[in-house]
Order: C-alpha cells, then structure tokens, then sequence
C-alpha cells in the first residue's frame, strides 16, 4: 500500500470511530469539518479561542453584523432611531426571533447579554463607559441612554471578532462572571450537547425555527443567514497527515489548518482546493504575564523586544514562501490603516543576542526562571513557542517549556497566579488580523490592569491614547494617534509582536460559499 492509500485508510478508520451510527443524518446535507482545535470552552464570552468564536457565531446571532469592508448593518435588529443630539438609541428587535429551546428572544434578554460582554471585551468596555442607562423600554425596544454622541454604537454591537457580543437568554447569565456551559442561542443552526463526543467530534443541526433576515447584502456576518445544510458535523482529528487524507478522500469537506509539510500532497488531488480564506491573516503574539517577576519589570520586557527575530517565527510557523507571511510588523495589522513604521526597529534592527543579554542583565534581569506555557496540540501557536524559547534562552534568559493540552492551556492561560501555584509568565498565541485593525477593537493593547486581556498589563499611557484616537475627528489624526500608540506600545511593552501570516485551509472542490473571514457555514453548500 502507497503512502497516499495509507493515509486515505487511515482517515476513515479515524472519522468512523468518532463518529456513531447516525440514522438520522441518512440523506441529509451533512457538511463535515477539521477545525484547529476542539471548542472545549462553549462560552464566547470566555476565551478568543478560534473554535468558540466558530460556535458562537453558528448558534447565536449578533445585534449587527458586518459586511466585507466592516461596515455595520441591522441583523437582529429591525433598525434604530437616533434622538437627542446622538445621546439616546433605541433599537428595535425584528420579528421572528426565537431561541433553540423555543422562547422568544426579548428586549431584557440583549441587555442583559450586552452588560456581560461589556465587562470582557475591549469595545464593549468603551460601550458601556459612555453609557449612563441600558434599558428594555419593551419586549422589542432596547434604550441606550448616553453620556455623549457615540457614533461607534453599531459597530460595537457588530463586532465579529474576540469576545463577540452574542445574544444569550437573560436566564442562563444572571450571574456575569459565571461560564456558561449549555448553548442556547437564536442562530441558525442549534447545537446538539447530546452527540458530542469530547476530544472527537461537536455537532450542529439546521434550527427549523430561525427566521433569515427578509433584507441586506450577504457579506461577512451581515445580510440574510441562511441554512443550505441540515448538519454540520466537526471532526477533531488531531493528527495531520490523517485530516490530510480525509479531506482527500471526501471523510471531511473542510480541513482548515493545513500543515506545510502536507501541501504538495493535497495540491496533487483536482478535487480539492488549496487555498487562504482569511485575507487579514494571523497576528503572532507572544504575550507577557505583567504581574509576576520578571515580566512585571518594564525595562525586561523592552530588553526581551531584541531577542524575538520575526522571520525566524514566521519560517516556523509558516514555511520559507515570503507570500504567506510578513514580519516588520508592529501593534496593527499590516493591512489596517492604523499601521505604520513607528518605533518599528525595536522589531527590525539586526539582532545581537550578547548585547540582548547585556541589556537584560541592566534591566535586573538576574537568571530567574521563565515559565513558557505551550499549547503542545496547537501547531503554530506550538511553534511559535519553540522558537521564541530558544531566541529567549539565547539571550541568556533561564527558560522553562510547560506543554499542554490546548484546552488545559486555555485554562491555565486565564490564571493570575504566581508560577509556583498554576500560573505562567509568557505564552503565545494568534489572533485574526481584524482584531487588531484599530484600539477600539484591539483587545492585548488595553493597558488596563485586571480588566486587560491575558497578561493584564497596567498602561495609563496606552489607555489616554486609545480616548485620544476614539475622539480625533478624522482619518488623519486618528493615524497620526495611532503612531503615537504604536511608540508607547514599545515602551510599554503590553506584549511581543511576531508577526503576521496567512493560514492554508484545504476543501472539497463541491464546497461554495460563505468561505471568507472565518468558519460561518450558513450562506454555505455542499454538492
């Protein structure tokens, strides 16, 4: 047996055992799909996990939704009336919405989800700063009462990136803080807890009951969602040659993650497509855990800025083929207006890993350990580590690799606590270009302690720019700001950029759609 015949058995072995005998599904448009990672965190309120962001956007729905230059549109909405100078919203739900266990969704039930959200996310922590009352004046009437004009209102409710802000039933979030682990949205498809097999396989069926928005052009999250599949089926298949072959052999119709080594494989097959589905690409992050030594030393974490070689990341993560990955990359995404050269050299000046350590050492960097916490299951977020462990320990720094299950890092990510006792000092990560397109949606540039972002850097520098870029009056000055961020970013250090690539995903060639941004798999068909 060829290496290639191999493979192919041995996907089908793989997909057959995660998935039972499904009579139910026989003749139905079942649409089967390799994701980066399992969605062991169901709550998108929670984690910026890509695999809950997926979730979330296929269970729930979203106030506003976003078309593909990431101008805001009505989605569950109606429309909105503007009153009193700018100072008072009020949106009005459509009709027909209803959530999976069938209860209307209602006015108290979106004011509720959007406090919550607002307590977590970036953009929904400015919401609710201008905000002076959120109110259900009706079962379909939702009230903002502002303390100033805040034009940003729907772009806020649409966002489609970390933390989206979905809409939950009142019930299951009386208490904020709490995690949500039951899945009750109002999207269009309705996730199945009963079938899912932990570490294998998540299932969605088509939700009989959602009713498509009547209106609108379908782009990105916005416009009319509709259902073309009756099931969509996840298949957590760990090893790559496996969800290689999968794909190859028709198992699975979307694989999205695709190893490098696994390229020329796939692009040998006419049925399958070889391709990037998120033209923002990946922003590399290495992020530093600022309340624990040695990290919690501003002048460290400048040191440490000229040890981390971003070509050297991006090859790893990447492969050698310039097209797919770019480094010089600061704060913003390369494509996002917002971008520019400033204090960029802190990245782009020839590494010299004797003066790094020399630095470090002036900085008080005195040889204590590093806690370097990878998500060993998770490959380019694996990579990146492996790398910049060994950039770090060339600079003379003491270096520990803590390797995790991805869903074991997830959690251990969210703990504040010293190393000794579950914590970390730095881990790495990804997040999608959009997220990093400006402040207002840019979650690791908050510096505002506790409530920040994992590494929970405390930056008021940061934080007067940041109001300073949402008040500028136009395009100009809020590029002119957004240098100035970009500076005190390498002086603060909130954490490393390492780059920005663009991700492979392969799939069946009878696959159309909704194939741009992320994994959204209504507007989507199959055959």
């Amino acid at each position: 047996m060829d290496r290639r015949r191999f493979l192919q058995a041995g996907a089908a072995g793989a997909v057959a055992l995660a998935a039972p005998s499904l009579t139910q599904a026989q003749g139905a448009r079942v649409f089967r799909f390799k994701p980066n990672a399992d969605a062991t965190i169901l709550d998108p309120v929670f984690t910026t996990a890509f695999s809950t962001r997926y979730l979330a956007l296929m269970s729930y729905d979203t106030l506003y939704g976003m078309d593909n230059a990431l101008n805001p549109h009505p989605q569950m909405v109606a429309g909105h009336v503007i009153e009193d100078d700018g100072k008072r919203w009020r949106l009005t739900l459509r009709d027909g919405l209803r959530f999976h266990d069938g209860a209307p969704v209602l006015a108290r039930d979106c004011v509720a989800s959007i406090r919550r959200w607002g307590r977590v996310d970036a953009m929904g922590q400015l919401l609710m700063s201008v905000t002076d009352e959120l109110s259900a004046a009706s079962d379909k009437e939702i009230v903002f009462r502002l303390k100033r004009p805040f034009a940003l209102l729907p772009n806020a409710l649409a966002k489609s990136t970390s933390f989206i802000p979905v809409i939950m039933p009142e019930r299951l979030i009386t208490d904020p803080a709490k995690q949500v682990t039951e899945v009750v949205g109002s999207g269009p498809f309705r996730y199945l807890a009963n079938e899912r097999v932990n570490g294998a396989r998540s299932v969605w069926e088509k939700f009989a009951g959602y009713v498509p928005r009547p209106d609108g052009v379908t782009e990105f999250t916005s416009g009319p969602k509709i259902a073309h599949l009756d099931r969509v089926e996840w298949m957590i298949i760990p090893d790559a040659p496996t969800a290689a072959a999968a794909v190859i052999s028709g198992e699975i119709d979307w694989y999205e993650d695709v190893l490098l080594d696994l390229v020329p494989l796939l692009r040998r097959d006419r049925n399958v497509v070889l391709g990037s589905y998120n033209p923002a690409g990946n922003m590399g992050i290495l992020a530093i855990n600022h309340l624990h030594p040695p990290f919690d030393n501003p002048a460290i974490r400048r040191a440490m800025l000229g040890a981390i070689d971003q070509s050297e990341v991006m090859t790893a993560v990447a492969g050698t083929d310039r097209a797919l990955w770019n480094t010089g990359v600061g704060y913003f995404c390369p494509d996002s207006p917002m971008a520019s050269d400033a204090g960029i050299a802190a990245m782009t000046a020839p590494r010299d890993y004797d003066r790094t350590r020399r630095e470090l050492a002036a900085a008080g960097y005195r040889g204590e350990k590093v806690a370097f916490l990878q998500a060993a299951n998770f490959y380019t977020m694996s990579q990146q580590v492996d790398v910049t462990a060994d950039q770090m320990r060339r600079a003379g720094m003491n270096v520990e690799i803590i390797p995790v299950d991805f869903g074991v890092w997830l959690q251990r990510r969210a703990s504040r606590a010293p190393v000794a006792q579950g914590g970390w000092n730095c881990t790495t990560t990804l997040l999608p270009g959009l997220d990093l397109w400006d402040p207002t949606s840019h979650l690791p540039l908050r510096g505002n302690g506790l409530s920040a972002w994992f590494g929970w850097p405390t930056a008021p520098g940061l934080e007067a720019l940041r109001d300073e870029w949402i008040a500028a009056p136009e395009l100009p000055a809020r590029q002119a700001v957004a240098r100035r961020i970009q500076e005190q970013a390498f002086q603060d250090v909130p954490y490393i950029p390492t780059g920005r690539w663009r991700d492979l995903t392969a799939y069946r060639r009878n696959v159309t759609g909704m194939l741009t941004g992320m994994p959204l798999f209504y507007n989507l068909r199959k055959g």
